[in-house]
């Protein structure tokens, strides 16, 4: 009887601690991010948390960016390249569907990419598909791409947040009720508060560990730190109080992920709106400008200092930063050359995020130290888009680049920074008809360097990724190639 009882004992407390494992096994996630998204459109939409909160969760496309910055197959299945580079034949997944039960064929990826160039496009980086002459469905499982000239960057652009495939049937919806391909779902969006996704159980690829995700949005940094704090939330992406990482390095309950992004942060300047129209101006703006000051004061030392429009990681990188090097004195003299010894007043817009606020406080003491006077204005996000992005009513502004290889932003005189030079096109034709790497490098240096000679903007910082996170979640990006939060590499540890 007694042996009896014993083994029955040890039978309940093993049960017991294996019903305890199956409770731990956490399928759900609270993510965090300090800003919200306008809309869930990537392809309707230029702000970066769309993309953060839907690209690779909601929505797909023919390629895709891994953590490490490559280019993987995603919607396409493979594909092939015409000896003379001008048309790209994909082969798609047989079997995917989207959200609503619709089925993903070639009819949709034409739909798509012909939406996205589409004279009356809205898509904030129309630019991506300028040389696609046409796309031919070939049957429902091929799609041919022709191009109008050679372009090696093709699968990077399809890999874009503003190329995902969507469906006619719900593009038009897409803004406020995303329907997509991808491993996620969307399920409730409260405005101000959070997003509520759900696993997609007819997803075409591998099941993610994860069955519920909810991104919610903190802008306040106090708050911020509050909520990872009090265990509201599992994890903050781009963690807005740099400040508070070296107490969660030191708390074993949290995990801290320090990595790079593509997010060049830079103070923009209206070169249409007078007195930056004058490239002395804008010289004199860059040499009021102490960079370390601002990476020490905003991001408590977190960030790479940068010369040009271009990440430090990319093997291309040339480091320009000792052509806008801080230089007061300078400063005042170029101003007395452009005519405005006593210096000017000009608007400084600011978007949310830390590192606007807080950098554009101290910038504004540097420039008033040389004599410009600016006029700061907290703006709200969706502010920000429509007066600044979308109405260029500014002067000055702060804001971080995140989308990857993006100098041909400057390709744009209608992009909001208003940058218009024949030469700088010239030059980005150019390396869109290149293959050569070495030429390729030539080019982007080009680049590069023009936009450093023009001082175009006032370039700052790279922004690095700071992440907090659960001790015992794993699978999260430490580095950044893209604003994404791929849901379905995440996991809880056992």
């Amino acid at each position: 009887m007694t042996h009896f009882s014993r083994n029955l004992i040890s039978a309940s407390i093993i049960a017991l601690f294996a019903g305890m494992g199956a409770a731990q096994a956490q399928t759900d996630i609270k993510i965090a991010m300090q800003l919200e998204p306008p809309n869930l459109d990537p392809t309707g939409g230029a702000a970066e948390a769309i993309d953060s909160v839907v690209y690779l969760n909601i929505f797909e496309g023919l390629t895709r960016f891994a953590s490490d910055g490559s280019i993987e197959p995603e919607l396409a299945e493979s594909w092939t390249i015409s000896d003379d580079g001008l048309v790209y034949t994909f082969k798609l997944h047989d079997g995917v569907r989207f959200h609503d039960g619709t089925t993903f064929d070639a009819e949709d990826v034409k739909f798509s990419l012909d939406r996205a160039r589409a004279e009356d496009s809205t898509n904030a980086q129309k630019q991506l598909f300028a040389q696609i002459a046409d796309v031919t469905v070939v049957d429902p499982l091929t799609v041919q791409i022709t191009l109008s000239q050679p372009n090696g960057a093709l699968l990077f652009n399809l890999a874009w947040g503003d190329a995902v495939i969507v469906g006619p049937e719900t593009a038009a919806t897409n803004a406020t009720a995303p329907v997509g391909t991808g491993p996620f779902r969307f399920v409730n969006w409260v405005q101000g508060d959070r997003v509520d996704l759900a696993r997609n159980p007819d997803y075409w690829g591998p099941a993610p560990a994860l069955e519920t995700a909810t991104f919610r949005f903190i802008p306040d940094p106090t708050a911020a730190f509050s909520a990872m704090m009090a265990g509201d939330i599992n994890v903050f992406s781009g963690f807005p109080a740099p400040e508070n990482l070296p107490q969660f390095e030191a708390d074993p309950r949290f995990q801290v992920l320090v990595g790079s992004t593509e997010g060049e942060t830079i103070l923009a300047m209206n070169n249409k709106q007078a007195p930056f129209d004058n490239v002395l101006v804008r010289q004199a703006v860059a040499h009021a400008i102490d960079r370390q000051a601002i990476i020490d004061g905003a991001m408590f030392g977190y960030g790479t200092p940068i010369g040009t429009h271009f990440a430090p990681h990319n093997p291309d990188y040339i480091d320009l930063t000792a052509q806008s090097n801080y230089d007061p004195e300078l400063s005042k003299q170029l101003l007395a050359e452009a005519g405005l010894p006593d210096g000017f007043t000009t608007t400084m817009k600011l978007p949310p995020p830390s590192y606007a606020r807080r950098g554009g406080e101290i910038i504004a003491a540097q420039l008033r130290a040389v004599g410009i006077q600016t006029e700061i204005t907290n703006v709200e996000w969706a502010q920000w888009l429509e007066e600044v992005f979308g109405s260029k009513n500014y002067g000055l502004t702060i804001v971080s680049h995140t989308e990857p290889f993006d100098i041909g932003i400057y390709a744009n005189p209608e992009y909001y920074f208003q940058y218009d030079s024949q030469p700088f096109r010239d030059i980005m034709t150019e390396l869109t008809a290149t293959t050569d790497p070495v030429k390729r490098t030539e080019l982007v240096q080009a680049a590069q360097r023009m936009i450093a000679d023009d001082y175009v903007n006032g370039y700052l910082f790279q922004l690095a990724a700071l992440t907090v996170a659960k001790a015992e979640v794993q699978g999260l990006w430490a580095n950044a190639p893209v604003a994404a939060n791929d849901l379905s590499a995440i996991s809880w540890k056992q």
